[in-house]
């Protein structure tokens, strides 16, 4: 790389710039890949995705935090102990602070109902109870993604949701969060 030139670089760049363009349709197409998952429970995980967005839309949520319920466990087959990690790391260029962490923060958050049962501590989430965020990630797992497991629920398409994805990825790069 030391031995690469300014034309290199721009070259290199045009390429980089079109990849990144690219970056909602391969999400998309990564959450399509979760229908066929979610062993035990009554939905697939993509069913779970869908229908945590469309409870958060329908409580007016707005479309950043929409589209993070959307996304918030895409990281499950890759990164099943830390998936909250994996999809704030994946949308952290293009949502607020407070996205960001409920993402990144909410598989402890959602451990407060079941955890207990699996010989764990349900309040694991004392732990960032200083936070800013603190309710913003209570309020997401109750509202929407610990009760977006009924096989009965009216949810909406992924094309209801889609347009609002490639906004949210076709917004310029907040910059790095500090946390």
């Amino acid at each position: 790389m030391k031995d690469g030139t300014y034309e290199d670089y721009q070259l290199l760049q045009q390429y980089e710039d079109e990849f990144i363009a690219g970056t909602a349709d391969r999400v998309l197409s990564h959450l399509l890949s979760l229908e066929n998952s979610m062993g035990g429970y009554k939905v697939s995980r993509l069913e779970h995705a869908l229908q945590c967005a469309t409870r958060a839309w329908r409580d007016g949520a707005g479309e950043e935090m929409t589209v993070a319920a959307l996304l918030h466990d895409i990281g499950d087959h890759l990164a099943p102990e830390n998936h909250g990690e994996l999809a704030a790391a994946v949308l952290r260029p293009y949502v607020s602070e407070k996205t960001y962490w409920v993402l990144k923060h909410h598989g402890v958050f959602q451990g407060y109902y079941f955890f207990h049962h699996m010989g764990g501590d349900r309040n694991a989430r004392e732990q960032y109870r200083t936070s800013e965020h603190y309710q913003a990630c209570v309020d997401f797992c109750e509202k929407w993604d610990q009760s977006a497991f009924d096989p009965e629920y009216d949810t909406l398409p992924l094309e209801f949701f889609d347009p609002m994805v490639r906004r949210i990825f076709d917004r310029e790069p907040f910059g790095p969060h500090t946390t």
